[in-house]
């Protein structure tokens, strides 16, 4: 959120096809961040992606569309953004693997 590339992400989810069905802004706690990525728990990077992910507000989105999951994890690209494909979110809006802008669950 910090870099105030909101509209431009929601604007990008809308130009793929996807509905936004709901949206909301929040602070995430510690306990928050740490259950969402639980499954990276012991992992190098997993404290300092509890610390940036609760670093400020979040924003977080329900969004709607056919195969969506896969489509979604295909528009925002690689987790790294240094592999990034060209015109992902990531490799467009990202900073470093745990700042990659935007994030999805595992289902």
């Amino acid at each position: 959120m910090a870099k105030n590339v909101i509209g431009s992400i929601f604007s990008r989810f809308e130009a793929a096809g996807f509905k936004i069905v709901g949206t909301k802004m929040l602070h995430l706690t510690v306990e928050q961040a740490r259950g969402f990525y639980a499954e990276h728990e012991g992992r190098p990077f997993f404290d300092g992606l509890v610390e940036f992910m609760t670093s400020g507000p979040i924003v977080v989105s329900v969004l709607e569309g056919e195969n969506a999951v896969q489509r979604h994890r295909d528009l925002l690209g690689a987790t790294n953004p240094a592999n990034a494909l060209a015109g992902t979110l990531r490799a467009d809006y990202a900073d470093s693997f745990t700042e990659n802008g935007t994030h999805v669950p595992t289902l």
